[in-house]
Parts: structure tokens; C-alpha cells; sequence
């Protein structure tokens, strides 16, 4: 069945605030443009930048560990590198993180908004080239938005569909047909995209994007309603070009 792209998000910050994008272009094998660039450490990680590789989201601050994340509204220009953010009770913060100073001065920034929910020190991650996703393998993720309003329905709750941090979100197709399409192709737009994985959840989508409240017990309802932890499906781009919003999705 084929839908069409609702919306398109980067989160340039992992675990920060989604920034809505018109169009991208997708390259083989490579993730979102301009997405999880920068990762915060919550106490040492064991990232080493030299050898960058993959490290479970628990070595970083990501909303599964620390809700009150979802106060701070970060909007990090890819272009000139500086970042801004803002939360209740702290002063702006505006500084270009190219340098040391920017990534020091942003983690203290976050330490005064945090104060004993992160276990710290805090450190902000440049990947340099390294994307700091929650998959190896699952480069782009997308959300089937029918899936999302199924699940509500089912909970008789309202779910912002921001909670699941995705890089496409999809109307069009069928409820939760998208956890029978692994190692099945889909044209998105002029792009080509291989089905990986369904996406198992964490924490993180439990809280309000909004209120930054963990509300919903998201994983234990997943398992309730369906017998599974999955909301959405991770993709890797096999096919490169331009998508955008109200580009077609379809299985091939």
C-alpha cells in the first residue's frame, strides 16, 4: 500500500529536541542528514573519538534515563555550528560548539537544569563523522503514523508521535503492516530503502515531549495490546536521491 511523508525530523543532539526538515537527500548507506551528530556523556562512555563505535544510549543523557530532558529545547544550526537552547529557569544559551569552550559551557548549562537526575560528569560527544544511533544498522528510522493512532486509540490516551524520535513519519499504510517488511524494499520518494528491523522500545517514549512527564508506560502497553515492543522499523538507503514531504512511500 502506498503512503506519503508527512514530516521529516533530524535530531542533531541525541536525546534533544527534533528539528522538522521540508526535504533531504538521502545517501547510500549513510543516515539521516544532519542526524545524532552530537551524543552528551553521563559519565564516562567509553567513546573514543579516535575509534569511534557504536555505545549503548544507557552510556548517554537520553530521555529513557532522564525525562526532564525534554525541558531543554536545543536548535543546533548544521550550517554555522552554533547551538541554542533554552528551558525553564536558565538563562539562554547561545554558543558555537566547534571548540571546547561551546561543548563545555553547554554541558554545564545542562548540569544547572539537571542537577542530581544525571548521574555526571557531563560531556558533549562530537562524532566527527560518527552518528551516535541507537542501531549500527538501522540508519534511518520511520514511524508509521497508522500504527501510532492505533495504539492510542487502544489506550485511549492522546500520543504525540514526537515521542518516537523518528526521521520520517508516514500516512497511508495499513496499521502495523510495516513489522512484516523486513529484508523487503520500499521507494520513498526517488530514494530506495532496504527494511532492516522493527524498532524495539525503550523508556525514552514513555515521556511527553511536551511536558517532559513520563506518562505513558509505552513498552508495557506495546506488550499488553500486540505481544511485542515495536513501533516503527529501521531502514538502510540502498538507492540514493531527494525526498520530501507528500512524497510517496510504498512497498516495492
Amino acid at each position: 500500500m502506498a503512503g506519503r511523508i508527512a514530516a521529516l525530523y533530524r535530531h542533531p543532539i541525541k536525546g534533544f529536541t527534533p528539528q522538522k526538515v521540508s526535504a533531504a537527500f538521502l545517501e547510500t548507506g549513510r543516515p539521516f542528514p544532519g542526524d545524532r551528530l552530537w551524543a552528551v556523556e553521563d559519565g564516562p562512555s567509553g567513546f573514543d573519538p579516535e575509534r569511534p563505535a557504536h555505545i549503548s544510549k544507557s552510556r548517554f543523557a537520553v530521555l529513557a534515563k532522564i525525562p526532564a530532558l525534554a525541558l531543554a529545547r536545543t536548535d543546533y544550526d548544521v550550517e554555522t555550528g552554533e547551538l541554542v537552547a533554552r528551558a525553564p529557569g536558565l538563562p539562554e544559551f547561545r554558543e558555537h560548539m566547534a571548540g571546547e569552550w561551546g561543548k563545555t559551557a553547554f554541558a554545564a548549562w545542562l548540569e544547572a537544569l539537571l542537577g542530581e537526575a544525571a548521574s555526571g560528569p557531563l560531556k558533549v560527544l562530537d562524532g566527527a563523522g560518527h552518528r551516535f544511533l541507537d542501531s549500527p544498522e538501522g540508519h534511518v528510522s520511520i514511524i508509521n503514523l497508522a500504527s501510532v493512532r492505533d495504539f492510542e486509540a487502544r489506550i485511549g490516551q492522546p500520543v504525540d508521535p514526537l515521542r518516537f524520535r523518528a526521521n520520517l513519519y508516514v500516512n497511508g499504510w495499513r496499521p502495523w503492516e510495516e513489522n512484516d517488511w523486513i529484508d523487503r524494499e520500499l521507494a520513498v520518494g526517488d530514494v530506495r530503502v532496504k527494511v532492516i528491523q522493527p524498532i524495539t522500545r525503550c523508556a525514552a517514549p514513555d515521556v511527553d515531549p511536551t511536558t517532559a512527564l513520563a506518562d505513558i508506560e509505552v513498552t508495557r502497553r506495546l506488550h499488553e495490546l500486540y505481544g511485542h515492543l515495536w513501533c516503527g522499523i529501521y531502514v538502510q538507503v540502498t538507492a540514493p536521491g531527494r525526498i520530501a514531504e507528500g512524497d510517496e512511500a510504498r512497498l516495492l
